[in-house]
């Protein structure tokens, strides 16, 4: 059983698209399982109803009106430097209204049900299973919510609180539980995709191999924050890795990892249409490669497999 992994990234996501796209397209790779998390849950089911050129032009041309109903951010530049400011006037109507956020992101929710359908969802329930990583705050855990387990708008609802990195967007609550970014638990979800019956993991991982680089701190409370949250999922995403690792070994599992070759950006909830075309054509070059090397290495009688 086949399982193609996208980890959270926030803009990021575009390159695992790229990844997907040669992976699917070119590799003829077929997947039983779809994970994600966060951004990775929004590509997904796209993926999984093979709808790839349709989730790049929705994904490429996604704009902070798209995600935002209350956006937090300022978007300023200082030369090619892209990076955010503190939206004073939409915080302190949040403050007004006694809301524990910054932003709100209804219309993320709008633009997935306008672009993800009934029929592409009835066709992936039919024939594959697709897993978003959501956290349980109120319980303090990490939940799985497949495919096959609810309805349309259930499950949209899900895929949507996987994707909201509060305290920037908005606060789900479902059956009395608080919900939010399922990264805030596992960023990586490769365990999960291994104790479901996966024997074979693809694993899209929306950071660099090396981790280790000097980030340009933020100059006031709000940015810091930011940076502040970027470290600790980092931390997370280490951990989700290694016992991703772990579990790929000991059940004797095929995992491939795909990193990113370079940090990407500073700042992931800035989502800018020139460069996450890039970024995905940056993710299809870079599994070409990775392929590519892969069977020379195969082909080389002094490699050992």
């Amino acid at each position: 059983m086949k399982a193609l992994v996208i980890s959270g990234g926030g803009s990021k996501g575009a390159y695992a698209g790229g990844v997907a796209q040669y992976l699917m397209q070119h590799e003829g790779r077929e997947y039983d399982m779809y994970l994600g998390t966060s951004t990775g849950s929004l590509l997904v089911p796209h993926l999984a109803a093979g709808k790839i050129e349709k989730i790049y032009d929705v994904f490429t041309n996604v704009k902070q009106s798209n995600i935002f109903s209350i956006d937090p951010f300022v978007k300023r530049k200082n030369g090619d430097r892209e990076y955010v400011t503190i939206n004073y006037f939409n915080t302190l109507i949040q403050f007004i209204k006694s809301k524990r956020t910054f932003g709100e992101s209804t219309a993320l929710k709008r633009y997935l049900k306008k672009h993800f359908t009934r029929e592409e969802f009835d066709l992936i329930k039919a024939t594959k299973d697709v897993i978003v990583t959501v956290s349980n705050l109120s319980k303090n855990r990490v939940e799985y919510k497949s495919i096959k387990d609810f309805t349309y708008d259930e499950f949209c609802e899900w895929i949507w609180i996987s994707c909201n990195y509060i305290p920037f967007m908005s606060l789900a609550k479902v059956n009395g539980f608080e919900y939010a970014d399922g990264a805030f638990g596992c960023v990586v979800p490769i365990r999960e995709a291994i104790l479901r019956g996966a024997t074979e993991v693809d694993a899209v991982i929306l950071e660099s191999e090396n981790m280790e680089y000097n980030k340009v701190l933020g100059k006031n409370p709000f940015s810091l924050m930011l940076n502040l949250f970027g470290h600790l999922l980092d931390q997370v995403e280490r951990s989700d890795i290694a016992i991703g690792k772990l579990a790929a070994k000991y059940k004797n599992v095929q995992l491939n990892l795909y990193y990113t070759p370079s940090k990407l950006t500073e700042n992931s909830l800035i989502f800018n249409k020139k460069h996450m075309t890039t970024w995905w054509q940056q993710g299809f070059d870079y599994a070409e490669a990775k392929s590519k090397q892969a069977r020379s290495n195969e082909l080389r009688p002094d490699i050992l497999p």
